[in-house]
């Protein structure tokens, strides 16, 4: 005897999935809202190919956008990701999707095409130099050696050391990032860095493809972080430490800002849009949920 299918308890589990992410995101329900967040802060996403602001940042992008939190949120690409020769195709894709995702305007989408720097391809490192120095060029007006160090943003967002695929562009903007901002800090003992530097934290490929159904973990990860904070006696000192932002950031995209960010994707970025990415932007955990951790400099 064959078992017949059992419809009402798909549609139960079907619905039980639905209720459980409206209650999870940190932007529409009102049990996540107090979660920490950023606001009235000059913001610079730093990726490195059109198309990373949606396919792993996307629930970031539409958090900090928000108008409501008084925001500046800039992307600066440094390639134009021209390994497949469609650079200058990939740089209007970014443009397009930037402005999905909640950007005030075009004008706020850097890309930088410096082959001899910055080269797409897996097998391509940038060096942390050359990404420090692009940063300090941009954002980092020179200083006296007693001044205070000064800067034009005050929140850099990026890859963590494992670049969430591991590619090694992804991976050479933290060790960038980083450099860049011990640079700022060097010689500069008892000023507070002006720039505060979050990574995007990199999962286990269960994780990965979990979607939504990883921020219970994510959540409960934040919480034991803080809590090993404050028995360590450091909770104390980052309160202390005024402007330094709190220590994890926490987004978990409604139903609506999820296909907000499916559109970035299939819209915005025809060209990327292969049959392998159809499953990433389907059931990928960093189009609905992104946890970012404050790096010490």
């Amino acid at each position: 005897m064959t078992a017949s299918f059992n419809w009402t308890a798909f549609a139960v589990a079907i619905a039980a999935v639905f209720l459980f992410w409206t209650l999870s995101s940190t932007s529409s329900s009102p049990f996540t809202r107090s979660f920490p967040r950023l606001a009235n802060k000059r913001i610079c996403l730093l990726i490195a190919h059109p198309d990373d602001e949606a396919m792993f940042f996307a629930p970031t992008v539409l958090a900090l956008t928000n108008p409501e939190l008084g925001n500046h949120l800039k992307i600066l690409c440094l390639s134009t990701g021209d390994a497949d020769g469609l650079g200058e195709v990939r740089k209007k894709e970014l443009q397009k999707s930037a402005l999905r995702l909640g950007l005030r305007s075009e004008s706020d989408v850097f890309i930088v095409d410096d082959l001899s720097r910055f080269p797409d391809g897996m097998d391509k490192t940038w060096t942390e130099e050359d990404v420090a120095g692009l940063l300090a060029s941009a954002f980092a007006p020179p200083k006296g050696k007693n001044e205070a160090p000064a800067a034009t943003i005050d929140v850099i967002l990026t890859f963590d050391k494992h670049g969430i695929s591991n590619h090694p562009n992804h991976r050479s903007l933290y060790f960038g990032a980083l450099h860049f901002l011990r640079t700022l800090m060097k010689g500069k003992a008892g000023f507070q860095c002006p720039v505060t530097l979050y990574s995007l934290t990199t999962t286990s490929i269960f994780r990965k493809y979990a979607g939504v159904l990883d921020a219970p973990l994510s959540m409960f990860l934040g919480v034991c972080s803080n809590v090993a904070s404050a028995l360590s006696g450091s909770k104390k000192k980052d309160a202390a430490a005024s402007g330094e932002g709190p220590a994890r950031l926490l987004f978990v995209s409604s139903i609506n800002e999820w296909i907000t960010a499916q559109s970035a994707m299939v819209s915005c970025h025809q060209s990327q849009m292969v049959w392998f990415r159809w499953g990433w932007i389907t059931i990928g955990r960093y189009m609905t949920v992104n946890d970012l951790k404050r790096e010490k400099i």
